[in-house]
């Protein structure tokens, strides 16, 4: 699954990295460490003349037919193997999706009677790229939009952790998950592949990030006692 991640690289590297149409500053756009589910998160879409432009969404997809939002804190999540057919998410898949940009996102190993967390990033230190599905809501006096990662099988790497992990797409599949033109979710399927073990790293860090409340450079602080897998 993915239930945290970070997000800390300067605006001009996301700029570039992502293919953004024209410069742009979103508020409140600052070095996260720390993101969790039901904050306001950036996205990455496309409009239907292939512009890239960044949104901001609640992490936690409300279905545009859900009776309140509360809904939404069940949903920062879509297995890619059923997100075609689950009601919340189906409509998404085929109109809606869009990229989440990481810095690496952290997983979780049970140590004595502890949770060590680690962050996994590419190597290269790279943003990584989460595929993600957004709705819009609204209920009686506010409009949500919101959005959702998928997972799927973990990596061996990631596996050591956890038997889930985000989709994380290549630059060169950036254009076909962002095509609103692609509609039919089997042309979606090849993009579901775990990412290469090769191309990442981990490392423990500081419990600090247990707490969604910390946030900050000390939450990557290496571990104090742990050990690398």
């Amino acid at each position: 699954m993915c239930g945290r991640y970070a997000l800390f690289i300067d605006l001009k590297t996301l700029i570039e990295a992502f293919g953004l149409s024209l410069p742009q500053s979103p508020e409140n756009f600052t070095p996260r460490y720390n993101i969790a589910p039901t904050q306001q998160v950036l996205g990455i879409c496309q409009n239907a003349d292939g512009f890239r432009h960044l949104k901001w969404f609640r992490w936690g997809l409300i279905p545009h037919w859900a009776k309140d939002a509360s809904i939404g804190n069940r949903m920062i999540n879509a297995r890619c193997e059923t997100v075609h057919e689950k009601p919340s998410f189906r409509n998404a898949l085929r109109y809606r999706r869009c990229l989440i940009p990481s810095s690496g996102f952290f997983e979780w190993k049970a140590e004595g009677k502890g949770k060590q967390p680690y962050f996994i990033r590419r190597k290269d230190q790279a943003p990584l790229a989460l595929a993600g599905l957004w709705d819009s809501w609204k209920g009686p006096d506010e409009t949500i939009e919101s959005c959702t990662i998928l997972t799927t099988e973990a990596n061996p790497l990631v596996a050591n952790l956890h038997d889930r992990m985000p989709v994380i797409l290549s630059p060169s599949e950036y254009d076909t998950w962002l095509d609103r033109e692609v509609d039919d979710p089997g042309k979606l399927q090849s993009l579901f592949q775990p990412f290469p073990s090769d191309l990442l790293e981990m490392q423990p860090v500081s419990t600090d990030v247990n707490n969604p409340l910390h946030e900050g450079e000390g939450c990557l602080a290496a571990a104090k006692s742990s050990t690398s897998l």
